[in-house]
């Protein structure tokens, strides 16, 4: 007999693009009911980036698993009474519609709320619903440059380097996941529904501020500078070897004291210049150096081996095909193969990163095509007749 899944028989309606595709993702991992919602024709994050031999954007095999789809024009009137049917048979809607589009405007919670007084709206934008900046749209990378992490990523001296995988949106989306989970606990004991706002700059302010630069600026006054590769306050960098790159971190005094060893160089142990975390990161220009030289006459596996037995914590730099062949994430089943039916083959994806005991995550259908559930959800759950949904779509409406 399988498992339960943690969020059996809550329903979402995502109207969620682009990065904020990942609530859903999470969501329906969990066992939720997601049904993604499009325009006719399909959203516009479906033709985004790299493309399927079907000219689909490869995105929508990753976010759109999980997820049920289905076509509405919710800018007609007949769209807007079928959105508020399905509202109303919905736990949760999703939006990442900027403050102040018509989307936005549609989807408002006191307007949800007047169709569903416990529906739970999770809406998230660039700037947040009110300031300033509300109405302006945003990106990752914008925000990103915004919140401050920016300015001290890449080599001192050089440019600003905006960080490949979209941290915002995936720390945004994940927020904003497990605050969809905290309202219905909360509905669940007192039957009440509620908004959820995020903001991808209020996100991108928190990630880059959370371990110290703005009690560093407030208490003293400093801004920190452009840091490269090395870690935020104690040793660590990466170094390269003979045939690749090592990232290394040697946090606390035991561990400094076994890095020193491993260099020939154990006298800097009781070096008053590396007495703490923060003295080395000090004079990190110090020993840089010395631990590049001692990693450049190694392969990356003779120093990840050296490393690994002193207990230092160590890690080539990978690749994408070095991650997925990596055994270790093998074993621990990070990637699972979906099948694509109207794609060619198999579909190799991300498995979700968290795991329960009792309400495993399940990754059980491939992302759908546009509109490709039409027929159950208007069919099914809004006992709607083969020729009212024929009707619907001739007056495009879905």
């Amino acid at each position: 007999m399988s498992k339960p899944s943690i969020l059996e028989g809550v329903r979402v309606l995502d109207f969620g693009r682009f990065g904020q595709a990942l609530i859903g993702v999470w969501l329906g991992d969990w066992g939720a009911e997601v049904i993604k919602v499009e325009p006719i024709g399909g959203a516009e994050d479906r033709i985004l980036g790299p493309k399927a031999p079907d000219g689909e954007a490869l995105s929508n095999m990753l976010v759109g698993r999980n997820k049920k789809c289905i076509t509405l024009d919710v800018f007609t009137p007949k769209g807007a009474e079928m959105l508020g049917r399905l509202v109303k048979a919905s736990d949760v809607v999703i939006h990442n519609s900027a403050v102040g589009t018509p989307q936005a405007d549609i989807l408002a919670y006191d307007k949800l709320k007047a169709m569903n007084p416990s529906i739970i709206l999770a809406s998230v934008t660039g700037f947040g619903k009110d300031g300033p900046y509300a109405n302006r749209p945003c990106f990752d990378g914008i925000a990103q440059a915004m919140g401050g992490g920016m300015s001290f990523t890449g080599l001192p001296g050089g440019p600003p380097l905006r960080y490949g995988p979209s941290p915002v949106d995936f720390s945004t989306a994940t927020s904003a996941a497990m605050a969809i989970i905290a309202a219905l606990y909360y509905r669940q004991k007192t039957g009440v529904g509620q908004e959820i706002d995020v903001a991808l700059f209020d996100m991108s302010a928190f990630l880059a501020t959370i371990f110290g630069p703005a009690v560093e600026y407030s208490l003293l006054g400093q801004v920190r500078p452009q840091l490269g590769n090395h870690v935020f306050c104690a040793f660590g960098d990466c170094f390269e070897a003979k045939d690749g790159w090592v990232m290394i971190a040697a946090i606390g005094n035991r561990m400094w004291a076994k890095m020193a060893k491993l260099i020939g160089r154990e006298e800097l142990a009781g070096d008053p210049r590396f007495s703490d975390d923060d003295a080395r990161f000090q004079n990190r220009g110090i020993i840089d150096p010395l631990v590049a030289e001692w990693i450049s006459q190694k392969t990356v596996d003779e120093a990840m081996s050296i490393l690994d037995k002193a207990r230092i914590p160590c890690g080539r730099v990978n690749n994408v095909a070095d991650v997925i062949n990596d055994r270790h994430l093998k074993e621990r089943g990070m990637f699972v193969d979906l099948d694509y039916p109207y794609k060619e083959g198999r579909v190799l994806v991300p498995a979700t990163p968290v795991r329960f005991s009792q309400t495993p995550a399940r990754i059980e259908t491939r992302g759908a095509a546009v509109g490709e559930h039409n027929q159950s959800i208007y069919g099914d759950l809004l006992e709607l007749s083969a020729g009212e949904l024929q009707q619907l779509k001739n007056e495009g409406v879905i």
